[in-house]
């Protein structure tokens, strides 16, 4: 059985505030399927946004949507956005970059 993206983005954001890694919420998505976008906010300007797919082995796994400058990155969002309106995005802000996206429970 699979969490419900509302589920699962708040379990996600109590998980980076245990670390005391900021995470906002910055477009709220179907709350039982909708797709999820993490934005990795370094704070220097530059941005990363992780979306999640499947890999070769079929199964699930976090992959590099954009990444560059952070007006950039937002630009693909709002792109992202307009094709997905069921969307969540959430932005992480941390200077080393830290998203807890490969630790257990999230990386797959």
């Amino acid at each position: 059985m699979r969490l419900t993206a509302g589920f699962w983005v708040q379990a996600y954001v109590a998980r980076l505030a245990q670390a005391n890694i900021p995470a906002f919420i910055t477009a709220h998505g179907d709350d039982t399927a909708g797709a999820v976008i993490v934005k990795s906010n370094t704070l220097d300007g530059r941005a990363t946004a992780f979306q999640r797919g499947m890999n070769m082995e079929g199964g699930r796994s976090w992959h590099i949507l954009e990444a560059g400058v952070e007006a950039d990155v937002d630009l693909a969002l709002a792109r992202q956005r307009g094709y997905d309106p069921d969307l969540w995005i959430i932005e992480v802000e941390d200077r080393d970059g830290r998203t807890l996206l490969e630790e257990e429970g999230l990386s797959e």
